[in-house]
């Protein structure tokens, strides 16, 4: 007698996903997670707290899931849920004009998640040539102000 969990190809739902999901929102899920809790790990020191804010962003993607495949680019449609979910938990106040917080969220990606540019243009559903550029001003931008 063998056990059927056992030798399942699908992993368990997380936390708070349901138990039928599309196995394309499982793969992302699983793809997109541990950037998205260090992402949210930066924000919010807590683990719980970065967590909770994570599987919130992943409740909300899930339920736009097939609106999301529609769109012209899903994956930036989903890191633009997690931000948000981030914010909302981290309670921040608006950007001011002359600051750009898409362009903090690639530093945070990079100098503290650790990810090259190709790695930050597929989590935010971008191309690499536009986030290593989108790195340089806001490096530039950051030394002019030392």
């Amino acid at each position: 007698m063998t056990n059927r969990h056992a030798t399942s190809a699908e992993p368990p739902p997380g936390p708070g996903e349901p138990e039928d999901v599309p196995l394309e929102f499982a793969a992302f899920c699983e793809l997109h997670r541990p950037r998205y809790l260090s992402y949210a790990r930066v924000w919010l020191t807590e683990h719980s707290a970065a967590a909770a804010a994570v599987q919130q962003a992943f409740a909300e993607i899930a339920v736009q899931w097939r609106e999301l495949l529609g769109s012209s680019n899903p994956t930036a449609q989903a890191w633009q849920i997690l931000r948000g979910t981030v914010a909302d938990h981290t309670r921040q106040v608006p950007a001011t004009p002359d600051h750009h917080p898409a362009d903090d969220d690639l530093a945070i990606l990079h100098y503290v998640v650790g990810l090259a540019a190709p790695e930050i243009a597929d989590v935010i559903g971008t191309d690499t040539a536009s986030v290593a550029g989108r790195l340089r001003r806001t490096m530039l931008r950051e030394a002019s102000g030392w």
